[in-house]
């Protein structure tokens, strides 16, 4: 593996969020002086929050998977999770309800799943479900340690007899067609597979190794910490803060000071000057770049992940009969992929995330009030036409609005007090590119060693970590991203705690 040569006693991490925060916390356990600069006020990066009218909005990601990456992160600086962080297990992970009335909920435990399939779909749909779980366990127990969380310095990294075993499990294949070897319910396919979305890409499109999020949502199990998903990025900086690691929110890197190919001090707007050893970027890919001096050559230019609309909502009431995380599927599937992804346009008939954090923890709201967000798909700004979202977005969410009336929430427009949108034109004015959260479309050739890599040759002591680069999208992975930077810094730790496979934490849930 290509590392970092010379010096590495000094380290300037630039950026907060999940990549940043454990880059920190592995440098700082293995030993290094570590500063870490945020043009925030708080941390989280990606992972922000808000509050309106006393209702606390998560304005990030809203969905939490594999706390045991979480609890090796904070291990890294000896810090215990369960004196940090509160996490409850969801149990449904998810409320699925389909346009014809039907609904499914969504169990981490094998016989809980089954029994719901069986009232659901029948007792063949129970043996094709529980090949289909024997299956995305296997997939996960050979892809995670090879593939997933580890660095790669060229596609002949991935020559291993793990490759072949990936192979022969059909990870290569498409992920709708191998779901469908298991499940024929159109329905429960539909579970199993909207996941893809996450990386960018439609069930019919995506590889089939990415069943491996599927794991995580399905088998690993979903978990929401007290105090919203905001309170995880605030326990790892209180866990890196009391391992020495400087803190310096509200301040801007916009250029690096070199001697020859290494990067010796980040600059920022306000003047000031913070010597280092080595660096670690998690800013924005094309903010990466340019601190860089330029981007690498691609064959092929990269394409970014559709985007997202979300309306974070203040209710006057309690909506009782919603669970935490509810998808609302549409009538139409394929059709609204083609839409979002090939034609770059609004679906015409969504399927949405409906997320009441206030299911699982009331205080995230005002007595007696609810907390509710309506995330819907739409295409990126550099894909197809896309609607003018300064003046358009309200009109669009109300739309959504109307939607969930119809479909689930009669009256939800008469009790919303409160508002947070964001559209692509915000995530834009963040500097995402192509207006999306999800970064580059995970594809084959923007997938593992052919995604943009950690180790830019421009420089002899600049990692990258975060959504853009290695491994790709999400909590999990922003966090794997920055115990890669570590690894290239330092090298790999001599030992990790190893809880791969666990989902369930030690202790403090509520």
């Amino acid at each position: 593996m290509r590392g970092v040569t010379g010096a590495t006693d000094r380290v300037v991490v630039v950026g907060a969020g999940f990549s940043g925060l454990a880059a920190a916390l592995h440098l700082a356990g293995r030993g290094r002086q570590v500063t870490v600069l945020d043009r925030e006020l708080v941390p989280g990066g990606r992972a922000g929050r808000s509050t309106v009218d006393g209702h606390h909005f998560d304005t990030g990601p809203s969905v939490l998977t594999m706390p045991g990456i979480i609890e090796d992160t904070l291990a890294a600086v000896g810090a215990d999770m369960s004196d940090l962080l509160r996490l409850t297990e969801l149990d449904p992970a998810y409320d699925a309800r389909f346009a014809d009335g039907s609904n499914l909920l969504v169990h981490r435990e094998p016989e809980q799943m089954a029994a719901a399939i069986e009232a659901f779909a029948g007792p063949d749909a129970v043996a094709g479900y529980l090949r289909l779980r024997e299956w995305l366990q296997t997939l996960y127990r050979v892809q995670f340690d090879r593939f997933v969380a580890a660095n790669f310095d060229s596609p002949l990294s991935m020559l291993s007899p793990q490759l072949g075993q990936l192979v022969a499990l059909g990870g290569f294949r498409r992920l709708d067609p191998m779901i469908s070897r298991f499940i024929t319910d159109e329905r429960l396919r539909r579970v199993f597979t909207f996941q893809s979305l996450y990386v960018g890409q439609a069930p019919q499109a995506a590889l089939a190794l990415y069943g491996v999020i599927t794991y995580m949502d399905t088998i690993s199990g979903v978990y929401f910490p007290a105090g919203g998903i905001s309170a995880v990025p605030d326990a790892l900086a209180a866990a890196a803060t009391q391992a020495g690691v400087d803190f310096q929110f509200g301040t801007t890197v916009d250029h690096l000071e070199r001697s020859g190919r290494r990067v010796t001090a980040a600059r920022t707007s306000d003047g000031r000057r913070f010597g280092c050893d080595a660096v670690v970027l998690t800013t924005e890919l094309p903010v990466s770049y340019r601190l860089l001096g330029g981007a690498p050559r691609r064959p092929v230019p990269l394409r970014a992940a559709p985007s997202a609309v979300v309306l974070h909502a203040g209710l006057s009431t309690q909506q009782r009969g919603i669970a935490h995380h509810t998808i609302s599927f549409g009538a139409a599937w394929k059709e609204t992929f083609h839409e979002l992804i090939s034609t770059g346009t609004v679906m015409s008939d969504p399927s949405l995330l409906i997320t009441r954090p206030t299911a699982t923890d009331p205080s995230l709201a005002p007595p007696g009030r609810d907390t509710l967000s309506i995330l819907a798909p739409v295409p990126n700004l550099a894909h197809g036409k896309s609607p003018k979202w300064d003046s358009d977005g309200p009109k669009y969410a109300d739309e959504l609005v109307r939607l969930v009336e119809e479909r689930l929430l009669p009256g939800l427009g008469a009790s919303i007090t409160a508002r947070h949108l964001l559209t692509p034109a915000d995530w834009a004015r963040q500097d995402m590119v192509a207006g999306t959260p999800f970064a580059w479309a995970h594809s084959f050739s923007q997938t593992g060693p052919f995604r943009p890599g950690n180790f830019p040759r421009r420089t002899d002591n600049v990692v990258l970590a975060g959504g853009g680069t290695v491994p790709g999208v999400g909590v999990p992975t922003a966090l794997i991203s920055g115990r890669l930077a570590a690894d290239r810094i330092t090298g790999p730790a001599h030992e990790r705690r190893g809880r791969r496979a666990r989902s369930v934490p030690t202790g403090g849930q509520v």
